[in-house]
């Protein structure tokens, strides 16, 4: 069995306070992008070894064990021990650490396809739960719609945001930044409501809906802050960095021709149709 995990996008990010569980409290509306990384698993006959992991595409970082896929995986067969050994094959197409999360999806579809192909029945406000023990951008992409976000992002909100009339550039320069340093960065931030911001054209957004890491990140990392500029200049009708970085994202209108000959040539760049 197959499925496709897409990315998402971050349409403003505010950080409004620091938990007793180490977390921080946010506000931010995830969008669903049609960008997609390839998943599968079958089913196997090793008994001895629960999991095999073959990965193709974009390398990711880090150890077999700290994969979300594998991680939901073992969450799963603690609660149904019935699983049976499985050899999972994914694709990443998705940049790995760039604000997409593209790792988040990756583990939340794991957990949809292991409730389907081996039907566990999992409801989804289960599938939730589960989600969020992987991370705080998982249980997004369960609902995977256009969705307010609050606390650790794992409170959401459907909202009826349609931006097909636009097309949107994604740009990721390939630095590095630590979600955990970005973090203290940031001066906590409320009053700014993103729920109103975002009902506003998308034309009126820039200068309106923020995202508190830019300021930080910018600072230290001014080539990303041209790559904003950047995306202006070409017409974008609005552009922000996603999550803490370092990838942006331009939303032009559709007949308008960026000229991606102005970014390096060794940047992420895609175009896509929303």
């Amino acid at each position: 069995m197959i499925v496709f995990p897409n990315c998402k996008i971050n349409l403003g990010l505010h950080i409004t306070g620091k938990r007793r569980d180490g977390y921080h409290n946010l506000e931010t509306v995830f969008y669903p992008l049609p960008l997609y990384d390839v998943l599968e698993i079958i089913q196997s006959p090793d008994t001895v070894q629960p999991f095999q992991l073959t990965l193709s595409g974009i390398k990711i970082e880090g150890n077999t064990e700290s994969n979300l896929c594998i991680k939901a995986y073992l969450l799963l067969k603690k609660d149904f021990p019935q699983l049976p050994s499985v050899k999972i094959y994914l694709h990443k197409t998705i940049p790995t650490g760039a604000g997409f999360g593209g790792g988040s999806a990756d583990g939340a579809f794991m957990l949809m396809l292991l409730n389907d192909k081996f039907n566990l029945n999992i409801p989804q406000e289960k599938l939730l739960q589960y989600a969020l023990a992987l991370g705080s951008d998982c249980p997004f992409f369960i609902i995977n719609k256009p969705c307010f976000a609050q606390q650790r992002g794992e409170v959401l909100e459907p909202l009826p945001l349609d931006l097909s009339a636009y097309k949107l550039t994604l740009v990721n320069p390939g630095i590095h930044v630590s979600t955990a340093w970005a973090f203290t960065q940031v001066k906590y931030k409320t009053g700014h409501n993103i729920q109103s911001t975002i009902k506003l054209p998308v034309e009126e957004w820039k200068n309106k809906l923020t995202n508190d890491f830019e300021l930080p990140v910018f600072e230290k990392y001014p080539e990303i802050e041209t790559v904003k500029k950047k995306l202006y200049e070409q017409g974008a009708v609005y552009s922000s960095m996603s999550g803490s970085g370092s990838s942006l994202y331009g939303i032009f209108k559709k007949d308008s021709v960026p000229d991606y000959t102005l970014f390096p040539q060794e940047y992420f760049i895609k175009e896509l149709a929303l």
